[in-house]
């Protein structure tokens, strides 16, 4: 019997390819770069051909690192890059635009105008959503009014639109399954998700024609089986979990109150909040954590663009480092009596402020001031941001304030203990550090391994979870208050001098 699984994980920047054994230990693993694409200021884009050709030539290759042929591999999971938009031919399967990325801010002025309309309250109360260019609905919109022919074409059903799963899953199948799975649907802002359906009045909002959306399904499940061509004979698509989502199943994080977050190159953190899909009244959105055997568990979440991107700020355009192991030290090095604080709202601040139009900003210098301060800053915004989440998740949802929190975390910038150590500081809280650090692989290659037999049900994964180390908080409660305040004097002075 087969007893391995591939996880496809294709994220902004690269794709890879994680082979795991049945005890979901990863053996072999594949990762190509792409390119990004900005044709204009505030526009990303992707070639959906980079985003195919990586994730083909990732899967091969894990495959063969791992001596495995179609017929070793119980499951393949998908996780994704989340609210990228595509849309292709039917027949033949061409896009006919790049992927519009998640990152992309081209409709920011038709979210506005929609929110002078007073759409706003109407849009998140069904998709737990704000009114933003993160979002694929206006990204849809977009495409169908400036790409020639494309609004005719949808409405005659000519036309295909997906997230990224939708894409890959369309490509895979030979064209033969479109589908998507609740996660990365209710980041499209067309899906109402009390119900778990497309939402017609939401489709009108948008000038979406129904006959673009896919079938919308489980996280775990039968997602058809790739073409015989592509690996050496077919294998079963048993899971699909938009990025986030999927590193919240790699985490365990199955019982209301657990938290993880995610540091890579921003910071996505969720909490899980059951059955109730939590209104915020704090800007976090309210979104499906995952969805099995029809039955949807939500989350709060919180999106902070830029963590690890500050430290690349630091080594590409300041050139105070020259590679990002370096910051831990000097942070650690950095003068205790300087106060320096970094606003890293380089493409605007998101959750809890959600300001695009703020910039960043460096405050607290003097002639004592040098790179190991700014360092520190850098690393401490993270940690701060992370705050702000958390106090904003426990306004929102009275449990969150009755139980202990305990943060899970993974991400690039978690191999630095100086970080994780910060982070359980400024948060009065534990944070653990998994022994597995590839969670959002992880999650996907649950997925699959769930639907296809191999691995267990949610309570046996969670026991399976191992944890490398907890980082306990030492700092004194007068220093971190006294810094956390110094924190939001600096945001609030980015926010109001504009």
């Amino acid at each position: 019997m087969p007893d391995h699984v591939i996880a496809l994980d294709q994220g902004t920047t690269s794709t890879r390819a994680i082979v795991f054994d049945a005890r979901l230990t990863p053996v072999a693993m594949a990762q190509q770069e792409f390119r990004q694409l900005f044709p204009a200021p505030g526009w990303v884009e992707h070639d959906p051909e980079d985003i195919w050709q990586t994730s083909v030539a990732t899967v091969r290759e894990a495959m063969a690192k791992a001596g495995l042929a179609a017929k070793d591999i119980a499951g393949l999971g998908i996780t994704n890059q989340r609210e990228t938009a595509l849309l292709w031919e039917r027949e033949g399967g061409k896009p006919i635009y790049n992927a519009i990325v998640w990152q992309d801010r081209r409709t920011a002025d038709r979210c506005a105008q929609l929110r002078h309309e007073h759409q706003g309250a109407f849009v998140t109360d069904k998709t737990g959503l704000l009114l933003d260019p993160y979002f694929s609905a206006t990204k849809i919109e977009w495409m169908l009014d400036h790409v020639e022919g494309a609004r005719a074409a949808a409405a005659a059903g000519r036309l295909a639109f997906g997230t990224v799963d939708t894409f890959l899953l369309w490509r895979l199948t030979g064209g033969r399954l479109h589908a998507t799975d609740a996660t990365n649907a209710a980041r499209t802002l067309l899906l109402d998700i009390h119900r778990g359906a497309w939402d017609e009045a939401l489709l009108a909002l948008f000038g979406v024609p129904p006959a673009l959306l896919p079938q919308v399904r489980d996280c775990a499940g039968d997602f058809g089986t790739t073409d015989p061509a592509l690996f050496g004979g077919p294998i079963r698509i048993l899971g699909v979990a938009g990025d986030q989502q999927a590193a919240t199943i790699g985490q365990a994080c199955f019982r209301p109150g657990m938290v993880k977050s995610t540091y890579g190159t921003g910071c996505f953190a969720l909490l899980n909040t059951g059955e109730q899909a939590v209104r915020s009244n704090n800007r976090l959105l309210s979104t499906i954590a995952y969805q099995l055997e029809g039955k949807r568990t939500y989350a709060l979440e919180g999106a902070i663009f830029i963590a690890g991107a500050a430290v690349q700020w630091l080594r590409d355009g300041l050139k105070l480092i020259a590679q990002a192991g370096e910051t831990a030290a000097l942070a650690a090095a950095a003068d205790p009596a300087e106060q320096v604080y970094l606003v890293p709202a380089f493409v605007g601040l998101g959750a809890p402020y959600w300001d695009a139009d703020a910039r960043g900003a460096l405050y607290g210098l003097t002639r004592n001031s040098g790179r190991a301060e700014i360092a520190r800053a850098a690393l401490e915004a993270v940690g701060y941001q992370t705050r702000d989440l958390i106090e904003a998740m426990r306004a929102d949802w009275p449990q969150a304030r009755s139980a202990e929190t305990v943060l899970r975390v993974d991400g690039g910038m978690t191999v630095s203990e100086w970080v994780i150590q910060f982070l359980a500081d400024i948060l009065a809280a534990p944070v653990d550090r998994p022994l597995v650090m590839e969670t959002t692989a992880l999650g996907a290659a649950y997925l699959a391994g769930r639907a296809s037999g191999i691995y267990p049900d949610l309570a046996g994964f969670a026991d399976m979870w191992a944890l490398d180390r907890r980082f306990m908080p030492r700092m004194d409660m007068v220093t971190r208050e006294r810094k956390f305040a110094g924190w939001r004097d600096a945001v609030r002075r980015t926010l109001t001098q504009r």
